[in-house]
C-alpha cells in the first residue's frame, strides 16, 4: 500500500509555511556555483606555478601580483632587457612557492566550508538525503545539527583564517603595520568568537541532558 503524505496531514497555513524551506534550495544551487569558480581559480594558480616553474615570465608575473610579492617582473622589452642584463629579473623563490601553496590550500579550505555548509545545511534545514549505507557518507553528517554545524563552521573560519595570517607574516615585507595588526586582531576575534561558541553549545547541551535526567525518575514514578 501507498504510504500516506504526511505534509497533506497538515493544515495550510502549517503547510505552507514548512514548504517555505525549499526557498533555501536555490541558494545552495548558487553555492556549488561558487565551488565551481573556487576550482577554476585554483587550477589557474596551479597552471601559473607550474609555467613559473619552467621559467615562464608572465605566469611569474601572474604569482606575483596575486600574492603581493614587490620586486615585479618588468613590464616592457626594453626594462626586460636592462634588468636582465644587470641580473634583476626576478625568479621562483621559495617564499613564493609557499605562499602559492598557501592559497591553494586557502581554496581547498574554503571548498570544505562549502560543502559543509552545502550538504550539511540541505540535510538539517531542507530535507533529508537518505545517505545512510552509502558508502560515500560523510561520518560528520550523521550526527550534525544545527548546533554542531554552527560550531565545525566557527572552526573552519579559524583555519581560513590562520592560513591567511600565515600568509601576511611570511610576506611581511609587502604589508604595512597597521595591517598586520589588524589581520591579528581579527583571527584573535575569530578565536574567542569560536570559543564562546563551543562554550555556549557546551552549556546547551548539559542544561538538556540535564532536564532530561530530571525528568527520567518522575516518568518512572509515575
Amino acid at each position: 500500500m501507498p504510504k500516506p503524505n504526511p505534509d497533506a496531514q497538515l493544515p495550510l497555513i502549517p503547510r505552507i509555511l514548512f514548504m517555505s524551506r525549499w526557498l533555501q534550495l536555490p541558494l545552495y544551487v548558487g553555492l556549488i556555483l561558487a565551488q565551481g569558480v573556487y576550482v577554476y581559480h585554483f587550477w589557474v594558480e596551479l597552471a601559473d606555478l607550474v609555467g613559473a616553474a619552467f621559467g615562464h615570465q608572465a605566469a611569474l608575473q601572474h604569482l606575483l601580483d596575486a600574492v603581493a610579492v614587490r620586486n615585479p617582473v618588468p613590464s616592457d622589452a626594453a626594462a626586460t632587457a636592462a634588468a636582465a642584463a644587470h641580473g634583476g629579473m626576478p625568479k621562483l623563490t621559495e617564499t613564493t612557492i609557499m605562499l602559492v601553496v598557501l592559497g591553494l590550500i586557502d581554496v581547498v579550505m574554503i571548498s570544505n566550508l562549502l560543502i559543509m555548509v552545502i550538504v550539511g545545511g540541505y540535510e538539517t534545514f531542507v530535507s533529508r538525503m537518505y545517505l545512510e549505507g552509502h558508502p560515500d557518507h560523510p561520518e560528520w553528517l550523521s550526527h550534525v545539527n544545527a548546533s554542531v554545524l554552527k560550531v565545525k563552521l566557527a572552526m573552519a573560519i579559524i583555519g581560513i583564517s590562520s592560513i591567511h595570517l600565515l600568509r601576511t607574516f611570511i610576506n611581511a615585507d609587502a604589508y604595512s603595520t597597521k595591517a598586520l595588526v589588524a589581520q591579528t586582531a581579527i583571527h584573535l576575534t575569530f578565536l574567542l568568537s569560536a570559543l564562546a561558541i563551543a562554550y555556549t553549545d557546551r552549556l546547551m547541551s548539559r542544561t538538556i541532558h540535564d532536564n532530561q535526567s530530571a525528568q527520567e525518575p518522575d516518568s518512572a514514578g509515575h
